[in-house]
């Protein structure tokens, strides 16, 4: 069977590709030439191709009217149930359905009775196999909701959990969302940890991340062609399960290990400041996992990982790029949407078009190949995240927009504006006036490319203590203190004055210059223009 879209003819050629076939072979095989084959054993992912939009059938105004019918007939006689004809005939005699026809409404009703039986409760009783797994064949993947408190407040995260069957050996990444980003980073990150790639299968629900369309309820799916370049470069063999709660048991091992997870690690609920201190501490509990003993096995996790490991697939040489991109237009509040939420950008780029990856944790935005701005990603929708530094030169033109600045509030918020910098911008105002003292802020503030957030915030305490309200001596301040930091901790450091000094910018730069041997200059050449006075001109 010939593979269905381009994303599946490059993932088939380059299965083959390491079963040995050659390219001339490949060509034969797909009825393709040199070049394509090159490209596909080169990348995975195929030059993008603009998406159709979804098709909307006739028969969709009346699938409410065919589930009424059908949940009508649980409790009808058995043998005066609605058939497929007689369904048909009432939607075209009772509501007017003229412009369908009998197989669609056939197609959906053999899927849909099913499921409606199903939910009603009168389903066949399912009966549970256990099951055997080779080691190092067979993983299970699933996502489960957890809530974390985050930086004092509660909110929901996504909980990602990879788990190698034989072993029980478990993987687990917690992010902001559920998404595409996060299931790749996912997958990503877990088998860098299991240092390598399952050889078998690998179970899977039906989510949106991998499966962009489920064909009725079977086992046939359209996937995700992202999720498909993904896979042919890992060299991952998905199996999805049956829609629905019904398949859930399908990948049992996974769905107890993130309830187990749950109870047992998250429980009191973790309170962090940023996801990535509880992914640190996750990694921990995931390497204190390996003395655990699942239920009655013999050996504990640690003991079958190390007999697994050996036998798992080599990861590929080369990274995959995990995130999103987007190519969003700077408006004129220096800003771009992102998926909801809106992020900064450095002024400069008002009306540009730019480049932006967007990660599972992190937002990252590039002019050309130059790195503008770099974000966490804000897990709220409609959200909002400044950084005051992108503002800096339209608030040297406007230095009165910048008490009310939505970007300082975050910046506050943050800790990145610190009691010490309001302290310094008031004594600031208080001696030079509103315009050139926060202008002076301002000026400060435009330091931090330069000088680290630490040292600069001790430039300004020095020099609030001494009085010098000037930019060049916060600068001069904040280069001792990071001299400071790194002289050698061997030589003495003069003694401290009692009062705190600040030296002259200037004059600091004079001492280092030579001696001038030059002579002083001299005017006495310019005395020899009184000599011509004219006469008619008297002098007084």
């Amino acid at each position: 069977m010939l593979p269905k879209s381009k994303v599946d003819l490059y993932a088939a050629i380059r299965r083959d590709s390491r079963a040995g076939l050659s390219s001339r072979a490949l060509e034969r095989k797909y009825g393709v030439g040199f070049r394509t084959v090159q490209k596909a054993l080169s990348s995975a992912w195929p030059e993008p191709r603009k998406k159709l939009p979804p098709r909307v059938t006739r028969l969709d105004p009346f699938k409410p009217l065919i589930d009424r019918m059908l949940r009508a007939d649980l409790d009808a006689p058995r043998k005066q149930r609605h058939t497929v004809k007689r369904i048909f005939d009432r939607l075209v005699d009772e509501h007017g359905a003229d412009e369908i026809s009998y197989q669609m409404v056939r197609a959906y009703v053999a899927d849909r009775r099913g499921e409606i039986l199903l939910q009603a409760g009168r389903g066949v009783a399912d009966a549970f196999i256990p099951q055997t797994h080779k080691p190092g064949a067979e993983a299970e993947v699933d996502f489960g909701d957890v809530t974390v408190r985050l930086a004092g407040e509660l909110v929901t995260c996504y909980l990602f959990a990879f788990r190698l069957s034989y072993s029980g050996k478990s993987v687990h990444r917690i992010f902001a969302s559920a998404g595409q980003e996060a299931f790749f980073e996912g997958h990503v990150h877990a088998l860098n940890v299991l240092g390598g790639v399952p050889t078998g299968k690998v179970r899977y629900d039906n989510l949106r991340a991998a499966v962009a369309q489920v064909l009725g309820f079977s086992r046939q799916q359209v996937e995700a062609e992202r999720w498909t370049a993904f896979r042919s470069h890992h060299g991952l063999e998905a199996l999805y399960c049956r829609p629905g709660i019904g398949g859930a048991h399908e990948k049992g091992g996974v769905e107890g290990q993130i309830g187990w997870f749950r109870r047992n690690r998250l429980v009191p609920v973790p309170e962090v400041a940023t996801l990535a201190e509880l992914n640190a501490m996750i990694e921990r509990w995931d390497e204190q996992d390996d003395s655990r003993r699942i239920r009655s096995r013999p050996r504990i996790i640690g003991e079958y990982f190390a007999a697994e490991r050996p036998l798992l697939a080599p990861l590929p040489d080369e990274p995959f790029e995990t995130g999103r991109l987007f190519t969003p237009r700077v408006d004129r509040d220096s800003q771009i949407s992102v998926r909801t939420n809106r992020y900064s950008v450095p002024v400069r780029l008002i009306g540009r078009t730019v480049r932006v990856m967007l990660h599972a944790s992190e937002v990252v935005v590039h002019d050309g190949r130059e790195e503008v701005a770099r974000h966490e990603r804000l897990i709220a929708k409609g959200g909002t995240r400044l950084d005051l530094d992108h503002y800096l030169e339209a608030l040297v033109r406007k230095p009165g927009a910048l008490p009310g600045a939505t970007a300082l509030e975050q910046a506050r918020s943050a800790g990145r504006f610190t009691p010490i910098h309001d302290a310094w911008w008031a004594a600031a105002r208080k001696a030079h006036g509103e315009r050139d003292g926060t202008r002076a802020l301002i000026e400060v503030l435009l330091l931090s490319r330069h000088l680290s957030h630490e040292h600069l915030v001790a430039g300004l305490a020095v020099a609030l203590k001494a009085g010098a309200l000037t930019a060049d001596a916060v600068a001069l301040e904040a280069r001792k203190a990071a001299e400071a930091d790194t002289a050698d901790p061997a030589e003495p450091e003069p003694p401290a004055a009692g009062r705190a000094t600040v030296t002259s910018l200037t004059a600091r730069r004079l001492a280092h210059l030579p001696p001038d041997t030059r002579p002083l200059p001299s005017v006495a050449h310019y005395d020899q223009l009184l000599r011509h006075r004219r006469p008619d001109r008297p002098t007084t």
